[in-house]
């Protein structure tokens, strides 16, 4: 039987036959609800679901209560997925509990991911679950929670194939996981309309992630929650410093918005640019706003099927940088741009990321390095 890392890996992530809920609630059925035991807090948008999910999870553990949290995409392993108690939940055990229901009626596997961390945190007899979204919102697996509030962090063009080509239909793909009664932490104020989707309370938090995660934490809590929890919080390839001598970061910026993000928290320096951009991306306009930080690129594909390739990266990446190479094995075009002498920003996409954190060359230079 294979381990519950090849099951997982051996799934597609996009369903065959369109995108829906028919699937996940039949699954969780037959795993009796499991959802329906906790309330949850939903975290949907386009950038910083991550680090507010965390964000929120850390807050409301220090308050005394048993948390739930569910992540992606991951970096150093799936099992940064599924959090209970502040740590890894159990991967392999969360996975075999759904595996049977999951291959019988045929899950993807965000379907089986989420189904699983849903599972163990009625397993772990949690208090509150903090669930970010994969893509979108209304057609998302996770929309299937009890959850008195939801988090819409920002909204950028992203998938419009799938979720619509301006930011209000995106919205109002992501808005369509609020319930009715539900509070509405919103961090753009445009969306303070999530009164129409049926919200009771709707709050302008701000754009920063903290300020967000605050405000919906105290939703949830019903009062004030310690900032400073905040702290403790650290998520692997989100602004990661790897190596301090020489300088050398990580960021997982995989849309413009995210990088505009990370430009305004960089060292003020010249960096070596590692690059894997997804080719549904607005692949330019990355690329260019990266050209602020130098003039060197390297460009490389990460194992995502999606992912442009290095020639055809280093080929936008020309009209923007005097010097650009094009190295197709992530590892190999991280080895080069270190080889230059100069700071190192990684970065375009979770999946390149994943690809060097596997990689037992890179994480050994890592170490010994920082």
């Amino acid at each position: 039987m294979p381990s519950a890392v090849e099951l997982v890996e051996s799934l597609s992530p996009w369903p065959k036959d369109g995108f829906g809920l028919d699937r996940i609630k039949a699954l969780l059925a037959e795993l009796g609800d499991p959802q329906l035991t906790y309330p949850s807090i939903h975290v949907v948008g386009t950038n910083g679901k991550s680090t507010v999910t965390r964000t929120i999870e850390e807050m409301l553990a220090r308050e005394g209560l048993v948390v739930g949290a569910y992540l992606s995409p991951h970096v150093r392993g799936w099992g940064e997925r599924i959090r209970v108690r502040g740590e890894e939940a159990d991967f392999e055990a969360a996975i075999e509990r759904v595996r049977r229901a999951a291959e019988r009626l045929g899950a993807t596997q965000f379907e089986l991911l989420t189904a699983a961390a849903l599972a163990e945190f009625a397993a772990a007899g949690i208090d509150v679950a903090v669930v970010e979204a994969g893509l979108g919102g209304r057609y998302d697996a996770t929309n299937v929670l009890r959850s008195p509030v939801q988090v819409l962090t920002n909204v950028a063009l992203e998938h419009t194939d799938v979720l619509g080509t301006t930011r209000e239909a995106i919205a109002g793909e992501k808005l369509a996981v609020v319930q009715p009664g539900a509070t509405v932490v919103v961090g753009e104020p445009e969306w303070e309309d999530a009164f129409e989707y049926g919200a009771s309370d709707v709050l302008f938090a701000g754009s920063s992630n903290l300020a967000l995660a605050v405000s919906a934490a105290e939703a949830f809590a019903g009062g004030e929650v310690d900032p400073h929890a905040a702290q403790d919080v650290s998520l692997p390839g989100r602004l990661e410093t790897r190596s301090e001598v020489p300088l050398e970061i990580w960021d997982g910026a995989h849309n413009l918005a995210g990088v505009g993000y990370v430009l305004a928290r960089l060292p003020s320096v010249r960096y070596v640019v590692v690059a894997s951009i997804l080719a549904d991306k607005d692949v330019e306009g990355m690329v260019a706003a990266l050209s602020a930080l130098g003039s060197r690129f390297v460009a490389t594909t990460s194992s995502s099927t999606r992912s442009l390739s290095a020639a055809g990266l280093a080929e936008r990446a020309g009209r923007y940088f005097a010097d650009v190479e094009a190295i197709d094995e992530p590892a190999a075009a991280l080895a080069h741009a270190r080889g230059l002498g100069e700071p190192v920003l990684v970065t375009g996409s979770l999946y390149v990321l994943a690809d060097l954190a596997k990689d037992e060359s890179v994480r050994w230079r890592t170490l010994a390095t920082g």
